[in-house]
């Protein structure tokens, strides 16, 4: 497939669990058959790029993060084989797929580490040991919930192991060369199996220095930038999407100096004051971490989500913040997860279509490339009487049958929903037949952003508001521009707006939802008094009258 340096600037992502989308051959877990045969579905979207969870061979303690074979697919999904079917049947759809690759640590069952443990097969410093549990004290513990120690006793050796995760989950050994050139084989073996990149999980903690906290070390980068080079040397321009959850000036050496570390990496910190910013009814949040967001190079990309498979991160966020983010959105203690909380897209917005149809039209123009989660084009509900995030990974609702078209076995990976959410209620086949659903509009937004070169491909700016309610952004490029206006309050909004930086320009109000019995609709305005004729939760998208609409 013909690929642009920055092809990835304009694209939609859709991020599933194959185990929870489709099961194809009935044992009860989604595979990657069953990805195939739902993938004219992902096509109608209007995405571009399958961002798939892990696929490799784990004991599933953490959902496959915790891998123990590299160079395979976990069986409940299937073989390499169906892997590079996947692949072909995409590509013929106009699809490009990327894998996860968890960089930083294996399981603790993986082959690596039982020899590692034994001193046996040259791989005694595979993994970060020590006699002395206090090494490292500076870094910090990120699963506060489940961990109180980066470092575990293990009885084989006689020794502590270093996690920064999960205690069943050791860190690699980066200072080892062995480490670094099975990591770049494991790279290689994946692109030439097909895949289109990579979402290259935990990249800040891959190297370990005294008298630090352990992450962004000089020699992360370093290696980042061997890595890169080696990715471009089999597949030209692949998407490289790093996890980097740090405040935008921590995030920005990760970009390198455009062309030789990361082409793109999560704005985390954004996406908890979209929330924080609706539940005020107030664009200040967003405003805030823009603000504070560097330029980046203009070869590279933030991306942007709502969420993510994990939870509702709250962990770039003040104790004063996380307090009124968990008050808002996660009042009962069921909801909460390690810093975040566990709860999907609709749930969090108390199922009000205004809401998600709000945040959706902030997504999708602010900076930066989109992601959408399985299920939430559809308003899936969650289950949080399931374990950890297993709540947020439930089969996908393709119909109200009796395994809701995710399987023909009665007994799932994962129990269906039940009650207001459950397949009865919700699911992809009643959507199609209502052309006024969540999923029609999903659709609609995804088409209206790709007629405009301006959204993820132009500049950017947040502009000044006369009402403090109002997120009001400008996208433009050389050919195209967008002002798009969203309402933050739950009350209607009523004014005119000015955009200099369009001035004597005609503009037309091309798509726009929860618009005010007296808004133009379809008709043109000029930049100097763009008509705001918002309800509650309302948004407009306004364009030159020349560019696409």
């Amino acid at each position: 497939m013909a690929t642009q340096p920055t092809w990835w600037k304009q694209a939609v992502l859709y991020e599933l669990y194959v185990r929870a989308f489709r099961d194809a051959d009935g044992d009860g877990h989604g595979d990657l058959r069953g990805v195939i045969e739902r993938l004219d579905y992902v096509r109608d979207l209007g995405v571009d790029v399958l961002w798939l969870l892990p696929l490799s061979p784990s004991p599933l303690r953490d959902d496959g993060y915790d891998v123990t074979d590299y160079c395979d697919i976990h069986p409940d999904y299937g073989t390499l084989d169906d892997l590079r079917d996947l692949i072909d049947a995409a590509h013929a759809r106009g699809l490009k797929v990327i894998t996860d690759l968890v960089m930083n640590h294996t399981s603790s069952d993986h082959p690596w580490f039982q020899a590692s443990r034994r001193r046996a097969d040259g791989k005694a410093d595979w993994y970060v040991w020590s006699d002395d549990p206090e090494r490292y004290s500076e870094a910090r513990v990120i699963f506060t919930d489940s961990e109180t120690s980066n470092w575990t006793w293990d009885e084989v050796r006689g020794q502590y192991y270093w996690h920064r995760f999960f205690h069943h989950q050791p860190d690699l050994n980066y200072d080892h060369p062995d480490v670094r050139s099975t990591m770049l084989d494991v790279i290689r073996f994946w692109l030439e199996c097909g895949v289109d990149g990579f979402r290259l999980d935990a990249i800040p903690y891959l190297y370990q220095r005294e008298g630090t906290n352990c992450e962004n070390l000089p020699e992360t980068h370093a290696f980042l930038k061997v890595l890169r080079a080696h990715v471009e040397s089999i597949t030209p321009g692949a998407f490289l999407l790093g996890e980097v959850n740090q405040w935008p000036e921590d995030t920005l050496p990760y970009f390198g100096d455009g062309f030789d570390e990361m082409p793109l990496l999560f704005h985390f910190p954004v996406m908890p004051r979209l929330w924080k910013a609706l539940a005020q009814g107030d664009a200040a949040p967003i405003r805030w971490i823009l603000e504070r967001t560097p330029a980046i190079p203009a070869s590279c990309q933030w991306v942007v989500f709502l969420r993510n498979h994990d939870e509702l991160t709250l962990e770039m966020v003040t104790e004063e913040e996380r307090a009124f983010m968990y008050a808002a959105y996660a009042p009962e203690p069921v909801m909460r997860l390690n810093v975040g909380i566990r709860r999907r897209l609709a749930p969090l917005c108390d199922f009000e279509r205004p809401r998600i149809e709000l945040l959706h039209s902030l997504l999708m123009t602010l900076p930066g490339t989109p992601i959408l989660y399985y299920g939430d084009e559809i308003a899936m509900g969650d289950d949080l009487t399931l374990f950890d995030r297993n709540g947020v990974r439930t089969p996908m609702q393709w119909n109200d049958g009796p395994g809701a078209g995710f399987s023909e076995n009665p007994t799932t990976y994962a129990p269906l929903l039940r009650g207001a959410t459950a397949p009865q209620r919700v699911n992809v086949a009643a959507a199609e037949r209502d052309p006024g659903s969540l999923l029609h509009w999903i659709r609609t937004l995804i088409a209206t952003r790709k007629r405009h070169p301006a959204l993820g491909g132009g500049s950017f700016a947040m502009l000044p508001s006369p009402d403090p309610a109002l997120a009001v952004f400008l996208s433009t490029s050389e050919d195209d521009a967008v002002v798009a206006v969203h309402n933050l309050a739950a009350e209607p909004r009523r004014l005119e707006l000015a955009v200099p930086a369009l001035a004597g320009r005609r503009l037309r109000l091309g798509f726009g939802g929860r618009l005010s019995q007296d808004a133009p609709r379809g008709t043109e305005a000029t930049a100097d008094a763009i008509p705001v004729a918002l309800e509650g939760h309302g948004y407009a998208w306004w364009s030159p009258a020349e560019a696409p609409a």
